[in-house]
């Protein structure tokens, strides 16, 4: 066939190229050997009108060949151009039937421009047009015989079933081109979707990285710088000074750390236990509470996940106990057994209503965090607490043998 117009031009070389390409290439070569034969019989046989016979099939194969190359991808008020192609076509294809029998043979070719170039039911009454004009021109040079009328009206159907099969297959590739699109789209809004929840995750990751660390640091650096502020004693205030520089240094640390998705650098070359008992040391150095920590059960292997869990969820509730519960005593447990890790926390604070949102945006926002580290590993966290009669909080992960 010739080149498709519009869009569907587009469906047709990305869905069914190779058969389309075919269907060109084997038209292009009919109309060349037809106007070959034209052109040939023409010169051998000397007719009167020979000359015109070949100046005439010269301009109908340049003119078929300027239509090859039109822009078929233009806006839809310009399709008009290739039916005055088809057109020109047919004028000079009748003109060279009135003096050269050959000529006929060139209504199979444009049996398919007709079906292609025509929409609707202009295609198949161009055909039959054109058939009834062969069939009166082969009878005028020849005379009328079952073959001269047999002959074309076979071609025509031939080429009205070949051309409704073309236009089957043309509307196969375009509904095909519609459907690669539409699922090109999808999976483009799927992948950005995708995108969006992992910068969420991330963002959510780092502010309860931040949360659990960054800030817990910079409020005992508070703390303590507000403490040596107070103090009289110059001892008092260089110790003051010198654990808000270790807490500064061991925030760096952590920060530097959690960038890089690393275990906490409190876990390096230590165990879940000692990881706890520093940092209850440290909390009790730079506060007035005081925090015991025990641990029971034997020891069992514990993932470095599980174990970072563990660490930051402690790191959160003690940071929430100095800065918001008023209490003078935490109780930190890690209870090992084979199955199943469990590490509570208690304190004696001021408690709050667990079923209430927390009025204080830092408390809340903790406790959720912990949650969401907690529940993403596949553990539970619990938190269970009473206005004046302090808080507690359990967080438990199973083992897997």
């Amino acid at each position: 066939m010739t080149v498709p117009t519009g869009r569907q031009a587009e469906a047709v070389a990305s869905a069914l190229s190779p058969v389309f390409v075919a269907l060109r290439i084997g038209l292009h070569g009919l109309v060349a050997g037809l106007v070959a034969l034209v052109i040939v019989t023409a010169v051998r046989a000397g007719a009167p009108f020979a000359l015109v016979t070949v100046g005439l099939a010269v301009v109908l194969a340049l003119t078929y060949a300027s239509g090859i190359f039109l822009p078929h991808d233009r806006p839809a008020s310009t399709p008009v151009l290739p039916r005055i192609w088809v057109a020109l076509l047919s004028v000079e294809w009748v003109a060279l039937i009135s003096i050269s029998p050959e000529a006929i043979y060139l209504v199979f070719p444009l049996f398919f421009l007709y079906l292609h170039v025509l929409p609707g039911w202009r295609g198949p009454a161009a055909v039959v047009a054109s058939t009834v004009l062969a069939i009166g021109a082969f009878g005028a040079h020849r005379g009328f015989s079952a073959a001269g009328i047999v002959g074309p009206v076979i071609g025509s159907a031939v080429a009205l079933a070949i051309g409704l099969g073309y236009r089957s297959l043309s509307r196969e590739a375009d509904e095909r081109e519609s459907l690669i699109v539409e699922l090109t789209d999808t999976r483009a809004r799927l992948d950005e979707a995708h995108r969006a929840a992992g910068v969420l995750d991330e963002r959510g990751r780092l502010a309860r990285e931040i949360h659990d660390t960054v800030t817990q640091s910079l409020s005992s650096i508070v703390m303590l710088l507000h403490a040596a502020e107070r103090s009289d004693d110059a001892d008092g205030r260089a110790r003051r000074m010198l654990q808000a520089r270790d807490a500064a240094s061991d925030a760096l640390v952590e920060t530097r750390h959690f960038i890089n998705e690393l275990s906490p650098p409190a876990l390096e070359a230590a165990t879940i236990v000692e990881a706890l008992e520093r940092l209850a040391a440290r909390t009790m150095e730079t506060s007035t509470v005081t925090v015991r920590m025990t641990a029971h059960g034997a020891p069992v292997p514990v993932p470095t996940v599980v174990e970072t869990a563990l660490l930051r969820v402690a790191q959160g509730a003690l940071a929430n106990v100095v800065q918001h519960a008023r209490a003078s005593r935490i109780d930190m447990t890690l209870t090992m057994l084979d199955t199943e890790v469990i590490l509570d926390i208690v304190d004696n604070g001021i408690g709050f209503d667990a079923d209430v949102p927390s009025a204080a945006p830092d408390l809340s926002f903790g406790l959720r965090g912990m949650r969401d580290r907690v529940t993403v590993l596949g553990g539970t966290l619990s938190v269970e607490s009473t206005p004046g009669f302090g808080t507690s909080i359990a967080a438990s992960f199973e083992l897997t043998p």
